[in-house]
């Protein structure tokens, strides 16, 4: 299968970097407001070989291994590196910086869609692309309220966790989002940042155990229903990346908003409009170089 000949592959250091480069967008969107680490596996196209080798340890483990490490290592930089980061200029500069991001999607999303239609569409394909786009929209828009305050404790964290695990194992969905919701999002990036041990520690419990558990499901429905459960992906990649708009984006052009971020309406709207011209530009140019290097 395509996924097992790109692990298989003769490695080379420029395949090496660009995973090393995917790893820190994933890790970077696991814990960036409004995005999703699953929606960016998927768009580097990660996605599909992590779940056959999580779900399937045993078979060429050795070499999924060295395939995955330049992504863990890059995963975990880009957790550290954006918790250090998020407390500086993207507390003020927020939506502007998840346009970046919403670019990303957009630029990869002609490549998304055309793996979602590999073994052609039907009536049913189109229908689950629709609703789950509508489900994820409309939970990410309900959800945009505060909910109770969490204490942070040992539990709490492993809860966070698993809801960072989630987000890599289900594409759309963004657990960072809940755990603003929770009040624990700001103390978890504080504590990663400060590299408290107590905070990171029972945070890759959580992941880990969310990750393997649920690995094994994800790679049986892809395996049985491939088609349905792509576009259902690429339904979440819609409808979580449209809800950033009215979640993060607008709220940032409202008088609060441009008083927070010291910026006019104009520059704000200048400022999210480049940044997103960078995302995608970004994007296409790191599919040129993933076609490059995908294939043998």
């Amino acid at each position: 299968m395509e996924e097992k000949s790109m692990v298989l592959a003769k490695d080379n250091p420029q395949k090496w970097f660009v995973r090393f480069l995917k790893g820190i967008a994933v890790g970077v969107g696991a814990i960036l407001p409004g995005l999703s680490g699953g929606v960016l596996a998927v768009i580097f196209n990660i996605y599909d070989p992590l779940l056959k080798f999580l779900g399937n340890m045993k078979q060429h483990f050795k070499e999924n291994v060295l395939y995955f490490i330049p992504v863990g290592i890059g995963g975990v930089l880009g957790v550290v590196l954006f918790s250090l980061f998020v407390e500086q200029a993207f507390g003020k500069f927020a939506a502007q910086f998840t346009c970046l991001f919403i670019g990303f999607v957009a630029g990869t999303f002609p490549s998304l869609f055309k793996t979602a239609g590999k073994e052609g569409r039907n009536n049913g394909d189109w229908l689950t692309l629709v609703l789950s786009a509508v489900a994820i929209f409309l939970i990410m828009l309900m959800g945009s309220a505060s909910l109770t305050a969490v204490q942070p404790s040992f539990l709490a964290w492993i809860f966070s966790g698993i809801l960072i695990g989630l987000g890599v194992i289900v594409p759309g969905m963004s657990p960072s989002n809940f755990l603003i919701y929770f009040g624990l999002y700001d103390k978890m990036a504080a504590g990663i940042s400060a590299f408290d041990f107590s905070v990171i520690i029972p945070l890759g419990i959580g992941v880990v155990a969310c990750v393997i558990l649920f690995a094994k499901l994800a790679n049986w429905l892809f395996f049985k229903y491939y088609s349905k459960m792509y576009h259902f992906i690429l339904g979440m990649v819609v409808g979580s990346s449209l809800a950033i708009f009215p979640t993060t984006v607008f709220p940032s052009m409202t008088q609060r908003g441009l008083q927070e971020s010291g910026l006019t309406f104009g520059s704000a709207l200048v400022f999210s409009v480049v940044m997103f011209i960078i995302g995608t530009i970004f994007s296409l140019w790191f599919s040129r170089v993933e076609n490059k290097y995908s294939v043998e």
